[in-house]
């Protein structure tokens, strides 16, 4: 028995989760893999090949870390609850006008949930990811910071698990910069991940035709929503679109209409099967309105006005200054200045330093009264 306990390390067979349970192992920590299966591709349609954390060939290389260095390794199907929240919601979010981002549903609601319950069957005291993040615990509460390699820090992703989570988790890598842990792989003799590609896809899209999917999801949805009007800021209808749910903010490309200058979407309006198009300028917003809140660093607050970086989607690199406001269980957004393709239904969060003070889903954006 490990004097520094038993930790249950999620191994997706990539390099990140497979070197978090090397280096934990190394620390001197019992280590136990789990490699979850979430998604059966033959059920989307791809077209493409299956790759990534769910095919038989990522889980033999998480399977095969686990047995060069002498742990056990469970396979973990999680397909049924995954389907059933993220699956869903991703479909519904696009059905009422929204862009989801179903990545941090999964981490915050799925995977989180799913490893906690193994955990604590397997008696193991800790879960771990190979997540370039921090946690640490400050003031009672446990805190997510960036990770040091800030080319592939993941906190963005990671706003949503709840304290209890946190109070059992260890991001063996937030400390470490990809190129090491390439390095490690290599002296360890792990050649196969150093030269594995890395996939950036959402896992039960492949072939990253989310129109084809959900077409495919929901039979009628394509002669339900075809036909609708592309209109302009003044309402004035310039053209028709295929349906509402195949379009987001800030699309300009595949349109499929032509006024002579730049057009981007602005709008989406469900109800009206309407989607409203605009120059790039007309993408600026200065505000918007955040909810399903997740604190993180602070418990609670309310009624305080706080400076923050927000970011408004994952690929945010910098942020944007803004000043927030908890309003009940909603969250005001000023932005310091304009920020462009606020898409509600993308995940917001708000960063103090390096830290995460919480984050939620965004529900609308609008501009500041002048």
């Amino acid at each position: 028995m490990s004097t520094r306990g038993r930790v249950l390390v999620a191994m997706s067979g990539g390099i990140d989760s497979s070197l978090a349970a090397v280096l934990l192992h190394e620390q001197g920590y019992e280590v136990v893999g789990m490699t979850m299966k979430t998604w059966d591709y033959a059920s989307s349609g791809a077209k493409k090949k299956e790759t990534g954390c769910c095919s038989l060939d990522s889980i033999n290389d998480a399977r095969n870390v686990a047995v060069t260095l002498g742990f056990p390794h469970y396979i973990l199907d999680i397909r049924e609850e995954f389907g059933d929240y993220v699956i869903d919601h991703f479909t519904g979010e696009y059905l009422a006008g929204r862009t989801p981002n179903p990545c941090v549903l999964c981490n915050t609601h799925i995977k989180w949930d799913a490893l906690l319950r193994r955990a604590d069957k397997l008696k193991c005291d800790y879960i771990a990811t190979g997540h370039y993040a921090n946690v640490r615990e400050e003031n009672g509460r446990f805190v997510i910071s960036k990770g040091l390699d800030q080319a592939k820090d993941q906190s963005y992703a990671l706003w949503g698990v709840s304290q209890e989570s946190l109070s059992r988790t260890i991001f063996p890598l937030g400390k470490l910069r990809k190129t090491e842990i390439r390095q490690m792989a290599t002296e360890r003799g792990f050649i196969d991940l150093v030269n594995k590609s890395e996939s950036y896809e959402i896992c039960f899209i492949p072939d990253n035709d989310y129109r084809g999917f959900l077409k495919n999801r929901v039979p009628d949805l394509e002669t339900s929503v075809d036909g609708g009007e592309f209109v302009l800021e003044d309402g004035t209808v310039v053209g028709r679109h295929q349906g509402y749910p195949f379009y987001t903010i800030g699309q300009r490309k595949g349109l499929g209409i032509a006024l002579g200058y730049p057009v981007f979407v602005t709008e989406i309006q469900k109800d009206t099967n309407r989607v409203v198009l605009g120059t790039y300028k007309e993408l600026a917003k200065d505000g918007m309105w955040v909810q399903k809140l997740n604190m993180i660093k602070y418990a609670d607050l309310q009624d305080k006005q706080v400076e923050t970086i927000t970011k408004i989607r994952y690929n945010d690199k910098t942020g944007t200054p803004a000043l927030i406001t908890q309003e009940g269980d909603r969250m005001k957004v000023l932005f310091h200045k304009e920020v462009y393709a606020i898409a509600p239904g993308q995940a917001a969060v708000f960063y103090e330093g390096d830290d995460v003070i919480g984050g939620g889903w965004i529900m609308s954006s609008f501009k500041q009264e002048k």
